[in-house]
């Protein structure tokens, strides 16, 4: 028993201890955005690793679970009479929940492992201490415009992701089930508010992408200088931006729509 509870207060220690480390890497983090934003540069080419190599994926990935959407949404909406409102539940789905979640899941996945691993990578060859022993500051020159460009691409990612996703929904509700397609777009713009939904999914999506950089760097940061040290830091990103993200999901969701 004394055992089980020394093991419990040393985990929770190391764990507090973490998250000391993260939150003071993340005020190093954003204190250099402004320098950043004087070095465009810098910004440019981390969009284009973070965001224009996240595309492909993102796309894909909208277009399938757009077509998933429609096809079941179709057979559920039809025990009720209602195929005519396919367009809502499709948009409506993707807009608020599945758009920012699942591409934020996915963003973690492809980009936070690599933010991960490249960042370990150039710890464990010293790189990152022979920027500082040259006087250059690593977080504001390495991490800073990874960071801000993680925070910028996941909104477009998301958007991106539901705007495909809906066209897929009316691939499958109007090409394939014969669904009215005026009635899909116009019973969709109808009914999806632009605050109650949009923005609230756009919100959802900037957190997301704070959180899973945020992550991703810092787990790289901190990762043991090894081959086998940068490895458990990159299943670490996964694994906690994936419990990140579905636990503010969660919150966010019970902050925007408790009052509904």
């Amino acid at each position: 028993m004394m055992d089980f509870i020394e093991g419990l207060g040393s985990s929770t220690r190391t764990s507090f201890n973490k998250l000391g480390r993260a939150t003071f890497f993340l005020g190093q983090t954003v204190s250099g955005i402004m320098s950043v934003l004087l070095r465009p540069g810098l910004l440019l080419k981390q969009l284009y690793s973070v965001g224009v190599m996240s595309f492909l994926i993102i796309t894909i990935s909208g277009l399938f679970v757009g077509m998933v959407l429609g096809l079941q949404g179709y057979y559920t909406l039809s025990d009720f009479g209602a195929e005519e409102t396919l367009g809502v539940m499709v948009a409506a789905s993707l807009v608020r929940e599945l758009g920012p979640v699942v591409s934020a899941l996915l963003f973690a996945g492809r980009a936070g492992s690599a933010l991960t691993a490249e960042i370990g990578l150039m710890k464990a060859t010293e790189q990152l201490s022979g920027m500082e022993m040259m006087a250059i500051d690593p977080v504001k020159r390495i991490i800073t415009p990874r960071f801000l460009a993680g925070l910028i691409s996941m909104p477009l990612l998301a958007g991106l992701f539901s705007a495909v996703g809906i066209i897929g929904g009316q691939i499958v509700g109007s090409g394939l089930l014969g669904v009215d397609e005026g009635a899909y777009w116009s019973q969709m713009q109808a009914s999806i508010d632009f605050y109650d939904d949009i923005v609230n999914g756009v919100i959802k999506s900037i957190v997301f992408g704070f959180v899973a950089s945020w992550i991703a760097l810092f787990e790289g940061y901190d990762a043991i200088p090894t081959s086998e040290g940068v490895s458990r830091a990159t299943t670490r990103t996964v694994v906690n931006s994936a419990f990140s993200i579905l636990g503010l999901d969660f919150i966010l969701t019970a902050l925007m729509f408790g009052d509904h």
